[in-house]
């Protein structure tokens, strides 16, 4: 396993983290506990150091197993989780006062909550699950995470950037609030490059980066055909033509690259941390086989010049995110 550092955390993260969301089996069907404990035992035996959970994944279910897979480990091992909107604005609107979303109180009863869920003393990085640059300097909940901290209850505090929205966060980075930020960024969105990761690295945040894989688009395995479970968060993401249009991309960026659909997702977990800028990528691994597939992909390293100048072209800016 390789490894970074996160930010001005100072912590050595494992450049592949695990992304909790599938296994707290709220959004995405199929998900069995013990296959979920296999793998996050298997991750951490592989060197993954770094768990991202939330709250509301499943309930706290998530982070039930997040916290049994910790305490079980002999490794060290940081988690970080997310504290929900308190009016369940997602994405955070604009125009919407902070004190709506994560008055102090609140942000404190849902760290609270989750430290008993996941049965730990204290969270390594605690992160506001949605966030608008307008709530820098307005309402209590700088002062809630600076209690935390005081508390030790949390260790560094972060947020979780609206989807599709990188630039929504440079305030806050530039303020000196948020140790880390977290941030989708694949090969199809790109936008992060732009501004966003200037930012963090002219302010040493640290950057967890989700959604490396697109949803699953990234892989191959979507294709026009495919199916998913009804309830399933994928037959959303992926409604009307979309599987048709993701398959055709996919199909020439393997062919720009001339690597068989098969690697991609090797290439694109490669991607991600081919930019200085990012710390860590939390890829879901709901299966053993996963981990391993994953694990392998970081250990290659950063792709090369021309292999990133090939999938700068195919960036795709879209929302495929329910509302």
């Amino acid at each position: 396993m390789r490894y970074t550092r996160l930010g001005k955390t100072g912590l050595s993260v494992s450049e592949l983290g695990y992304g909790a969301w599938g296994i707290g089996k709220s959004a995405w069907i199929g998900a069995d506990d013990e296959e979920s404990a296999r793998a996050l035992r298997g991750a951490i035996e592989r060197g993954v150091n770094f768990l991202d959970t939330a709250r509301v994944y499943g309930d706290g279910h998530s982070e039930e197993l997040v916290g049994a897979a910790v305490r079980e480990a002999s490794e060290t091992v940081y988690v970080a989780t997310k504290v929900p909107p308190k009016n369940g604005r997602w994405p955070a609107p604009s125009g919407v006062e902070a004190d709506d979303a994560f008055p102090a109180d609140w942000v404190v009863q849902k760290t609270e909550e989750s430290l008993r869920n996941l049965g730990l003393e204290t969270i390594d990085v605690q992160q506001f699950h949605v966030w608008s640059d307008e709530w820098v300097g307005e309402g209590g909940w700088a002062d809630a995470i600076a209690r935390l901290k005081q508390d030790g209850k949390i260790r560094f505090f972060g947020v979780s950037i609206n989807d599709n929205q990188p630039e929504n966060a440079i305030r806050l980075v530039e303020s000196g609030l948020a140790d880390t930020v977290q941030v989708i960024y694949n090969v199809f969105q790109q936008a992060p490059e732009d501004r966003l990761f200037d930012a963090v690295r002219a302010n040493d945040v640290g950057v967890i980066v989700r959604v490396p894989l697109d949803e699953g688009g990234l892989t191959g395995r979507v294709r026009p055909e495919t199916t998913f479970p009804e309830g399933d968060f994928r037959s959303r993401y992926f409604a009307g033509d979309r599987k048709r249009e993701v398959w055709e991309r996919v199909q020439a960026i393997a062919t720009d690259l001339g690597v068989p659909v098969e690697r991609l997702p090797e290439i694109a977990l490669r991607f991600c941390i081919s930019d200085p800028a990012t710390s860590t990528v939390i890829a879901g691994m709901r299966r053993l086989e996963h981990v391993e597939a994953n694990v392998g992909a970081i250990e290659a390293g950063p792709l090369s010049e021309q292999q990133l100048a090939t999938l700068r072209a195919h960036r795709w800016e879209r929302d495929f995110y329910p509302r």
